[in-house]
């Protein structure tokens, strides 16, 4: 692959650092939801984020199959319809598959403008299952969680790189 001028060569990913943070996100979200009393609908969802970003950076390791796994296990613990955050995630899975080339091109407000559709795709899902099985509109608050998701890519992308990427000390022998 062609790297941009400036783009630092990173380390492989750790594949326990990949599920242990995926891991971390479910908790994180567990956590978050029992300490709100119930998901307020302005919080973002740190799975799908951490979903997605895996997805794009390791698309072998991490794609729908684990998205749909993913859901399934949120879909348990909030008591929510059964299917219903594992057929987002796997719809969300699947479009970070499809533009991860591309997206990776980008720089990080640029990234995080080509994620915003992904996630209202996601949320959308959401709320139509939820419609469909009666249960109403959440309210419009739940129309900032797809845009706290696209504000916080670029934090996730530098966390999650950090431990791939290389000490810059590059000399006459070792110019990487």
């Amino acid at each position: 692959m062609i790297m941009r001028p400036g783009q630092a060569l990173l380390l492989p990913a750790n594949p326990w650092f990949i599920w242990g943070t995926l891991l971390a996100a479910l908790v994180l979200g567990m956590v978050t939801h029992i300490g709100l009393g119930g998901r307020a609908g302005w919080t973002p969802d740190l799975l799908a984020l951490a979903l997605v970003f895996w997805t794009v950076h390791q698309p072998l390791r991490v794609g729908v199959g684990a998205a749909f796994a993913m859901g399934l296990l949120v879909d348990v613990h909030h008591g929510a319809l059964l299917g219903q955050h594992a057929l987002a995630y796997a719809v969300l899975g699947y479009l970070a598959i499809f533009i991860h080339r591309r997206l990776l091109w980008f720089d990080l407000p640029r990234q995080a403008l080509h994620v915003l559709p992904l996630f209202v795709v996601a949320h959308a899902l959401q709320w139509l299952t939820r419609g469909l099985a009666g249960h109403g509109w959440p309210g419009w608050d739940v129309t900032l969680a797809p845009l706290l998701e696209a504000l916080l890519w670029p934090v996730a992308t530098w966390l999650l790189l950090a431990p791939q990427r290389r000490a810059h000390d590059p000399d006459e022998t070792r110019p990487l």
